[in-house]
Order: C-alpha cells, then sequence, then structure tokens
C-alpha cells in the first residue's frame, strides 16, 4: 500500500534520517485529525531509518494514559521517569547507532513520560537521535500546557483529488468515473476513509444501479472514533448537534429560535464544539465535514433527528425559507400535496437546493423523472460526478422518459467528459425523442463531433440533420460547417444563421458561424448577446460563451480583453464542473500568452490543459496549443519546430485559418515556401470572402514574405494600410517588425527604423517584451542607439510636451500658446523631434503617443 499525496512530508522525513544519521538529530510532531495518516508517516519513516538505527516505538494507550510513567515502562523498563535520567538512556542508546524514537498517539501518553520524552527532543540537535511524535490536531496537554509546543510541528492536510483517487484504486479495481468522484467527495480527504469506503462497495453500486455510500460502513474504525466523541457529550449538546446534522449550515437566529422552541441553552454547544463535533462562527453552526455529517445523521437516534427536523420545520417561517422548511417537514411527516409543492419550488429554487429537493421528491414519488430533476439540477450546481449517478440509477428504471436521461448524459460528457461518448449518447437521444426534439439532439451531437475533431461523424450527422425537420438555424449551421470541413462553400448559409439568433444556444452557433466568416465584429456582437442570455437564464451555457467572447476578443488583437473574459470563463467552468470547458479557456489563454512572448504563462497554461486535452480526445484545444507552441518555437529561432507544430491541425476550420499567418511565416524561414504558398493560397480565398481588412493584411503581409523586392514592399506597405482600416494593433506591431526586417537587410536602414519604433511602441503597449525586445535589436541593427527605452524617452521634458501637443493634431502657434512660448521656439523643437524619432511628418509622429 503507497503513500499518496504526501510528496512534501516524505522529503521532510527523509531529511530528518538523513541528518540523524550524520549526528545532527532532530524532532518533529506529526499532526492530523484521525485517519489521514499520520501513523503511516511515522511506520515509513521507521522504515526508511532501518537497519541502520535502533528503532524504539512507544505508541500512546487511552487506558494507560493517567498512569504515570507507563509509556516509558515499556521502551526503558526499571528506569526512572526524570526527563535527566531518560535523556542519559536514550544518549546511551544512541552512542553505537543511531536512535529513531517514535511516539504516536501522543495525546494519550501519560504527562511524564512524554515530558522525558519532549525534553530529550529538544536537545537532539547536536546527537545521532531523532524522536518524531505522532498526535491529533488538538494540543497534547500535561500539567496544564502543550507538552509538544517546542517541537517543530508537521499538519497533515487532506490530499487532494489526484492521491485521493489513487488510494481508491488500491482498494477496489473498475469503479466508474463517477462513483469514484462521489465518494472522493465524500472522504474529503481522508485516506482511511477512502479505504474502509473503497472496500464495501456492492457490486450494485460499483455498476451504478445502486446508490453510493451515504456514509461510512458499519464497521468502519473512523466512524467508531466519531461515535465516542458523540456518545461522550452531554445530551443537551447532542440535541443542539442534532440540528447541524439535518441543517448543513444552520444559521445562529434560526438555531436559536429552534433551540429555544426545546427549552435548550446555547450555550450547551461549547461540549461539541470541543469534541471537533461542531464549528461554531458569528452567524452560522455546521458539523465540520461532510464525511463527519453523513456518520453523525446515521449513528444519532432516530428520534432527535426527527425532532430537530420538526422544529426548524416551525420556526423557518423566514422570506427564502419555504424550501429548507419543506424538506424538514417532509422529513418525518407527509402530506398528499407534498410532492407537487416539492417540484414546484425546487423548479423556482438555485440549483445547489434543488437538487436535495427534487431528489426528496424521487423518495417520495419513486419516478425516474424526479431522480433526473436531481441530476440536472447536481450538474447546474457543479456537481457532474453525482449528476451521472442518478442519471444511471434513472436509466435502470423501464419507466424512464425515452432520450431524456441520454440529453442530460450527453451534455455532461461534452462539458466534461469525452465528446465521443456525448457523440453517441446526443445521437442515441435524437433515435428516441419525439421529433420536435430531435434536430435539438443532433446539433449537439455535431458540437461533440466537432469538439473531437471527427470530419467523418460530422458530416453524417449533418446528412441526418438535412432530413429532420426543426429550427432553420441548426439546419444551416450544420449545412455550413459540413461544407467548411470539405473545402465548399459555407458563406451563404453562414450569414443567413447570423440573422436567427434568439436564444442562448442559438447565438452560441451563430457567433461560432461569425468567426468563420471571418466576421469578428459580429462574433463579438453575438457571443457578447449569448453571455447576456446565459446571466438571465441558462447559466450553464455562460463559461461556454465566455470563450467564444474571449476568442472574439482575440481574433480582434484585443488581448487584454480576451484575457479578462477567458479568466471568468474559466473560473465559472471550474466552479461548475464544466472541465472540458475549463481546457478551452486554459488553451485559449495559453495561446494569447504565448503572442505576448510570455513563456511561462503560456507553458504553465498549457500544463494545466494538455493531459486532459489529450486524454479526452479534445482536439480543439489541442490545436490551439499547437499553435501556441508554435509561436514560442518562432520567437525562439526556431520555424522548422514551428511550422511542424503548426501542420498538423487538420481540422477545426477557424483555427486552421487564424493560425495560417503564422504557419507561412514559419515555413518562409525555414526554406519551406512551396508550403507556404500552397496554404496561403486558401487563406486568400477565405480572406477574400470575408472581405475584413484584418485579414486581407495577413494575407498581404503573407505574400510579402513570398516576394522580393518592390513586390515585397508593395505588399507589405499594402498591409500597414488594411491594418489601419482593421483594427488588431497587434498584428500591425508584427507587419512593421517584418517590414522593418526586411528594409533593413534591403540595406535601407533609414526607412527601417521608423517601422521598428512603431513595432516597439505598439509591443511595450501590449506587455509583449518578447517581441519588444525582438525590436529593439532590429532596431540596434539598424543604427538606432537608444532603442532600450520607450521612443519618447529619447526627447527632453519640453520636446515631449511639444511631440504630444503636436501628435494630438496642435498647430505650432497653438502649442506656442499653451505652453508660452513663441511658435519659432516650437518649430525649432519640432525639427529636432523629427530627427530624434526618425519620422518625417505628424502622422508618423502620431504613432508614437
Amino acid at each position: 500500500m503507497g503513500v499518496h499525496g504526501r510528496d512534501r512530508e516524505l522529503d521532510l522525513l527523509d531529511r530528518l534520517v538523513v541528518e540523524a544519521r550524520a549526528g545532527r538529530g532532530g524532532a518533529l510532531a506529526v499532526r492530523s485529525g484521525p485517519g489521514l495518516g499520520r501513523s503511516t508517516l511515522l511506520r515509513w519513516a521507521a522504515r526508511r531509518a532501518s537497519p541502520d538505527f535502533r528503532v524504539l516505538s512507544v505508541p500512546g494507550v487511552r487506558v494507560e494514559a493517567d498512569l504515570p510513567g507507563a509509556a516509558l515502562g515499556r521502551i526503558l523498563p526499571g528506569g526512572s521517569e526524570d526527563p535527566l535520567e531518560v535523556h542519559r538512556r536514550l544518549v546511551e542508546l544512541a552512542a553505537d547507532r543511531p536512535l529513531l524514537c517514535v511516539a504516536d498517539d501522543a495525546h494519550w501518553m501519560d504527562a511524564p513520560s512524554l515530558a522525558a520524552l519532549a525534553f530529550t527532543a529538544r536537545r537532539a540537535e547536536t546527537l545521532p537521535i531523532l524522536m518524531l511524535f505522532g498526535a491529533s490536531d488538538g494540543r497534547v496537554r500535561g500539567a496544564g500546557r502543550d507538552r509538544l509546543a517546542a517541537i517543530p510541528d508537521l499538519p497533515l492536510p487532506p490530499l487532494d483529488d489526484t492521491a485521493s483517487r489513487l488510494v481508491l484504486r488500491e482498494c477496489v479495481e473498475g469503479i466508474p468515473a463517477e462513483v469514484e468522484s462521489v465518494l472522493v467527495e465524500l472522504a474529503g480527504g481522508n485516506p482511511r476513509a477512502l479505504r474502509e469506503l473503497g472496500r464495501a462497495l456492492t457490486p450494485g453500486q460499483i455498476s451504478g444501479i445502486e446508490p453510493p455510500p451515504a456514509t461510512l460502513p458499519s464497521g468502519s474504525e473512523l466512524r467508531a472514533t466519531f461515535r465516542r466523541r458523540y456518545d461522550r457529550l452531554p445530551e443537551d449538546a447532542r440535541s443542539l448537534l442534532a440540528f447541524a446534522v439535518v441543517e448543513e449550515r444552520l444559521d445562529i437566529v434560526t438555531l436559536g429560535r429552534a433551540a429555544a422552541s426545546a427549552g435548550l441553552d446555547l450555550a450547551a454547544l461549547e461540549p461539541a464544539r470541543s469534541a471537533g463535533l461542531l464549528t461554531v462562527d458569528r452567524d452560522h453552526v455546521s458539523v465540520p465535514s461532510a464525511l463527519m455529517r453523513s456518520v453523525l445523521e446515521a449513528d444519532s437516534p432516530l428520534a432527535a433527528l426527527h425532532t430537530a427536523h420538526r422544529l426548524l420545520a416551525q420556526v423557518m417561517d423566514r422570506p427564502g425559507q419555504r424550501a429548507r422548511r419543506i424538506m424538514h417537514r417532509t422529513a418525518v411527516a407527509r402530506r398528499p400535496s407534498d410532492l407537487a409543492e416539492l417540484r414546484a419550488v425546487a423548479a423556482g429554487a438555485e440549483p445547489a437546493e434543488a437538487a436535495g429537493i427534487w431528489a426528496r421528491a424521487a423518495e417520495l414519488s419513486g419516478d425516474p423523472a424526479d431522480l433526473l430533476g436531481a441530476a440536472a439540477a447536481h450538474w447546474r450546481a457543479g456537481a457532474p460526478a453525482r449528476a451521472k449517478v442518478l442519471v444511471r440509477r434513472a436509466l435502470a428504471d423501464p419507466a424512464v422518459p425515452p432520450g431524456e436521461a441520454e440529453m442530460l448524459l450527453g451534455e455532461i460528457e461534452l462539458f466534461d467528459g469525452m465528446p465521443e461518448k456525448s457523440r453517441t449518447l446526443y445521437a442515441t437521444a435524437a433515435d428516441l425523442l419525439p421529433e420536435a426534439e430531435r434536430l435539438d439532439a443532433l446539433a449537439r451531437a455535431g458540437e461533440a463531433a466537432y469538439l473531437a475533431g471527427d470530419i467523418m461523424s460530422y458530416l453524417d450527422l449533418a446528412e441526418r440533420a438535412a432530413r429532420t425537420p426543426g429550427s432553420d438555424l441548426l439546419t444551416l449551421h450544420f449545412q455550413g460547417i459540413a461544407a467548411a470541413f470539405v473545402g465548399e462553400d459555407f458563406s451563404h448559409a453562414l450569414r443567413r444563421v447570423l440573422t436567427l439568433p434568439e436564444s442562448c444556444l442559438d447565438h452560441l452557433w451563430a457567433s461560432t458561424a461569425a468567426s468563420l466568416l471571418g466576421d469578428d465584429l459580429a462574433a463579438h456582437e453575438l457571443a457578447g448577446g449569448a453571455v447576456r442570455a446565459a446571466h438571465g437564464g441558462n447559466t450553464a451555457l455562460k463559461p461556454c460563451a465566455l470563450h467564444l467572447l474571449a476568442q472574439a476578443e482575440l481574433w480582434r488583437g484585443r488581448f487584454c480583453e480576451a484575457v479578462e473574459a477567458s479568466r471568468e470563463g474559466l473560473a465559472l467552468a471550474e466552479a461548475t464542473g464544466q472541465g472540458n470547458v475549463a481546457v478551452d479557456h486554459r488553451a485559449l489563454l495559453a495561446l494569447v500568452a504565448a503572442l505576448r512572448g510570455d513563456r511561462a504563462e503560456s507553458r504553465r497554461q498549457a500544463g494545466m490543459a494538455a493531459a486532459t486535452a489529450q486524454g479526452r480526445g479534445l482536439s480543439r484545444p489541442e490545436a490551439f496549443l499547437s499553435w501556441a507552441e508554435a509561436a514560442l518555437d518562432l520567437l525562439a529561432d526556431r520555424p522548422a519546430e514551428a511550422a511542424a507544430r503548426l501542420r498538423i491541425i487538420t481540422v477545426h476550420p477557424v483555427v486552421r485559418v487564424m493560425s495560417t499567418p503564422l504557419y507561412v511565416e514559419a515555413e518562409v524561414h525555414s526554406g519551406g515556401r512551396e508550403a507556404a504558398a500552397r496554404s496561403l493560397a486558401v487563406f486568400d480565398g477565405w480572406a477574400k470572402a470575408t472581405a475584413n481588412p484584418a485579414r486581407l493584411a495577413l494575407s498581404r503581409r503573407c505574400h510579402a514574405l513570398l516576394s522580393e523586392g518592390p513586390v515585397a514592399e508593395e505588399h507589405f506597405s499594402a498591409a500597414l494600410a488594411l491594418h489601419r482600416l482593421g483594427g488588431s494593433p497587434f498584428e500591425l506591431a508584427r507587419t512593421e517588425l517584418l517590414f522593418g526586417s526586411w528594409l533593413r537587410r534591403s540595406r535601407r536602414p533609414s526607412d527601417a527604423r521608423a517601422h521598428l519604433r512603431h513595432a516597439l511602441h505598439l509591443f511595450r503597449h501590449y506587455e509583449a517584451e518578447a517581441w519588444a525586445g525582438r525590436a529593439r535589436a532590429e532596431l540596434r541593427a539598424a543604427g538606432e542607439t537608444a532603442a532600450g527605452g520607450e521612443p519618447a524617452a529619447e526627447l527632453t521634458a519640453q520636446q515631449e510636451q511639444i511631440a504630444r501637443l503636436a501628435a494630438e493634431g496642435a498647430t505650432n502657434r497653438e502649442i506656442a500658446a499653451r505652453l508660452v512660448l513663441s511658435p519659432r521656439t516650437v518649430e525649432h523643437h519640432l525639427r529636432n523631434v523629427f530627427t530624434r524619432l526618425g519620422v518625417r511628418s505628424r502622422v508618423e509622429l502620431a504613432k508614437f503617443f
């Protein structure tokens, strides 16, 4: 059985063992709550020390806690409890080889023994002695103080999800991912809980036919630990604790009213808090963990829980408490109208609350449709694993509504699973649903195929969609994307899509269409409309809408806005369990960072996205990540590697065409001019069809790179003019840099400098320091002597004032009047400014301000 998720702790223990072996001893108190693995770590340390060390193990024993010297008597029989004498004997034991003393469960050790061991622990630095203590996360008391207070602490946090899954997989094989996720959530990072839950799973629970465990099994050691704490509480404390058990987060006001109804004083909460069974803050009380709460709910007397439910139902009469009041009432007494009331309340509740209400309705009705309601609510609340478990339970019921379970599972897989599974589920749903709903299912299946880069499946679905009655928008969207995949004209169908959106989902389809059409403004407006529609209705689509908005901002060269939208979408995606959408956002953030030349940030985002993208077959974010790596390669003067990365982007039309300018540049710089020309021919056709000046500018830039002499210069000049019409200042800066470099190599350094200065200015505006460095290097090669700072840094303070006013359009006389100078002085300073900045007109001057 491995030790998972404790690399930091194992490294520390290993260093302590190595140091003690060299005569530089030490001490450490490993502290944690029950089941978190402190004993496992201490056993690991003992194995690591063997056979070089003499190992003494002296765990605390609860029944001997009040027997002075009991622990010492087990390792140093016949000796004294005096700390100095114990220290002398331990030093003698370490005379011939290092000594490791392990005192686990120190909180149950008698005070004199612990005091004596701690005395040596505080003096072990110059001795070949390592003293390790294991203790609860509370204070280890003796004579009114913490006996381990002066010894360094190593608190053990709960395991993260990755380590938790590894622990669980050691106990049970073949567990479905959703069941695994539910158990990981319930265990809360407690390794003992994970093992006990895993070993107790039944075949029905593993298959998904039966619900997963709601708490620890009856023979659980950890459950017994919590139960002992509960059993030691006074009766009033148990009664008050019951309120927190049946209400996950209970506000103090409601608790006070319920307690008063029962004749209880809130001061009686203190024993439960001291026992670690209750957390009390200024406004709320709660059980510290879902695991502990599940145990207390299972082991508390039913009468106490029913009393708590009944009293809370009576006092929850404030606005906003209706749903909770119904839940508490139906837990103990049911009326004929309850089911209809639960369903009505669930329909209007927030997803997290609605999930529990739908589950209660399912208990009352036995209707799989209510289970699907609970599943959908869990999904909207960001709990995809619980949603999947409930859907699979519903599917096991022959009365499940045809197609609805498959639609919900397809959506979950699309946003947080395998797109291939999603496509299959949606396609199955299309066979089962009423005719009026089939096209929507096919469209979702098409989105899954698009995400996976499965062109053949998309074309098959498009063919099915053409024979299925339904929304014109969906039919045209299918036609347009399918045409783009096979190289046919797609513009007619997709332009009609832009005129049809109504719902949030319609706006998403239309924004995708606008991107493929190269209509950046429409893509931006439609994505923004989707965000607004999602905010006011289908909030589950908001992370996806924000991804399209960020993408539209990126196409327009608005990097800051793209990052802002993507970060918001990423946070929402992670909070709502939409792992695939989170990967989309991270891939886009990696690309923006790469375009800016921020290698560290790009690699950081890519590192958190790549494994999931590859493991789930998410070819769309994989394409973005390839583009990002290619941009970094090109910046690092590795054009052949950049070209190779971009060559593999064969699906996702938008990504393929938008990355073409970078691909052409990489091929040109690595000798692949023929491949560049072939790719540019396709890009030219698309750019002309879009009539977008920004795309046409990139086309002319690519032609300039493939041309020579006056033809290249003509293309560069045309590209710059088009850039100014189409926006995207970053691409303008890239063209200025390429043109300036070309002019310098053509032995025209004076002409090159103006373009290179403008490129530097724009790159600094974008905080693209790596590209700014390229521009500075080119400026130096072109004879510039002060390229290291802002262009204005080359001017005196007065020259900069005059230059800024001139750039804003002020005449010499207006500048003179404003700065209290003569027009002749202004003219003199402007001549010097023009010379220093290498510009010939006020139009060129305006580029720098």
